[in-house]
Order: structure tokens, then C-alpha cells, then sequence
């Protein structure tokens, strides 16, 4: 009886063993392909975006600077392209009107180009003498200067040989700051002749590249101005320059 119900048991025992062998074979077979769908369905809903990442090389932007070396070649590039010759210089004390000189090329796309770039906006008149000139385009703040260092670093050379002479009302361009024998020009700034008489004695240094054609009393007011000892106005006159039709 023992015997009999001892190879009962072990007959049992071999049959459960078979279950649990085959059980335990299906489930790795559902692991199997349960892993394989996932990795499958993992690349067909990759993202696009990361695709492209993955598959183009990174691109970097390069940043254009002007210098003394590219800054003649960019500006007759530049003037070719845009060819706007007016501007007005917009201050809380009225609006100045100004037409460029076709023939100072140079000049005329640099001061289109920065106006553009709106390198003048927030920039004030910080050089004014009385019955003589006002000057504009610098500023004492952070952002002007950030906006000067992504332009870049660069001088105009001299055009004074255009037949234009500093009357009264003429836009010209002051010289670098920098020793500067070749009286090289500071493209950032800019000077408006006040004196009735005209400033005859700067035509051989300085470039005249454009003329006040309406606010010459906007002019005369702003040189008319109380001053500090740096002859910057008291009453700061900021500026912004727009292009016009």
C-alpha cells in the first residue's frame, strides 16, 4: 500500500514539474516578446526632432563683425543693396529731417546700416556748441555699448574731395578718438554744422555725407542748450533715427 501510494505521489510530482517547466518556458517567450515590441515601437515613435538631431551634424552660427579689414568691402556690398538716402533724427525737441549724399557712398551705407541695426536709438546729442555744431550718436550706457561691441571696431576713411563744403545745416562725421594722423572717421557718431557762416575750416579734415532739408529750428534749439563743462547738455537730448520715404 506504501509502495503504490508512493508511486502515485511521484507520478503526480513528474506532471507538476512538466506544467511548472512549460508554464515558466511560455513566459519567457512572452518576456522575449513583449521586450522586442517595445524596443521596436520605441524607434517608430522616436520623435522627429530627435531624429534630426541625431542623424544632421550641430550647426554653428557664425557671427559677422565689422573691423578695419572687411568693414569698406561690406559697406559698398551693403550700399548696392540699400539704397535709402533719407533719415530723421527724432529728439524731444522736434524732428530732424536729413538727405544723404549719393556721393559718399561709404558714409551713406554706414549711417543706413546703423539705423537699421537701430545702434542710434537711445544714443543722445552729448557734444553741443553754441552757434557752431551739435553732435550725436554716443551714449554713456551699457546697452550702447553692447550694441558697439556686436557691430564691431572700425573707421571710415576720409571722402572730402566731393565738392561738398560745411554750410550751415551739413551733416558730417567727426574723427576717431584714437591718434589719427589720416583723420580717420568715427562711424557711431555724427555732426550737425549750426553756424550761419558756415564751418568752412573743417572741409579739408571732415566728410560732409548729407544736409538738414526740414528742423534746422529743432537744430538751433538743441545748440542753444545749457551744457556741463563736457559740453554735454544739462536737459539730455536722446535721439532715435528712423529711415523715411
Amino acid at each position: 500500500m506504501i509502495d503504490y501510494f508512493g508511486a502515485y505521489m511521484f507520478t503526480i510530482f513528474n506532471d507538476y514539474m512538466r506544467i511548472f517547466k512549460l508554464l515558466f518556458l511560455i513566459l519567457i517567450v512572452i518576456s522575449l516578446s513583449c521586450e522586442n515590441f517595445s524596443r521596436k515601437n520605441n524607434e517608430i515613435t522616436l520623435p522627429k526632432t530627435i531624429q534630426k538631431i541625431k542623424n544632421e551634424p550641430k550647426k554653428i552660427e557664425k557671427v559677422f563683425v565689422l573691423n578695419d579689414q572687411n568693414a569698406i568691402p561690406f559697406l559698398f556690398d551693403y550700399g548696392k543693396n540699400n539704397l535709402e538716402n533719407k533719415i530723421r533724427i527724432i529728439t524731444n525737441y522736434g524732428n530732424i529731417n536729413i538727405e544723404l549724399f549719393e556721393e559718399t557712398p561709404y558714409h551713406r551705407a554706414n549711417f543706413i546700416f546703423l539705423t537699421k541695426e537701430k545702434y542710434f536709438d537711445g544714443t543722445y546729442f552729448h557734444r553741443v556748441v553754441k552757434d557752431f555744431i551739435i553732435q550725436g550718436g554716443n551714449s554713456d550706457s551699457f546697452e550702447v555699448s553692447k550694441r558697439r561691441q556686436k557691430i564691431g571696431r572700425y573707421l571710415l576713411p576720409p571722402d572730402t574731395k566731393k565738392g561738398y563744403k560745411h554750410h550751415r545745416g551739413i551733416l558730417s562725421i567727426p574723427s576717431s578718438d584714437i591718434d589719427n594722423p589720416y583723420k580717420l572717421a568715427s562711424p557711431y557718431e555724427f555732426f550737425i554744422v549750426v553756424d550761419r557762416n558756415g564751418a568752412y575750416h573743417l572741409d579739408k579734415n571732415y566728410t560732409p555725407f548729407g544736409k538738414v532739408v526740414k528742423g534746422m529750428d529743432v537744430v538751433d534749439k538743441i545748440s542753444n542748450l545749457e551744457t556741463d563743462r563736457r559740453e554735454w547738455p544739462i536737459d539730455n537730448v536722446k535721439i532715435k533715427v528712423e529711415i523715411i520715404d
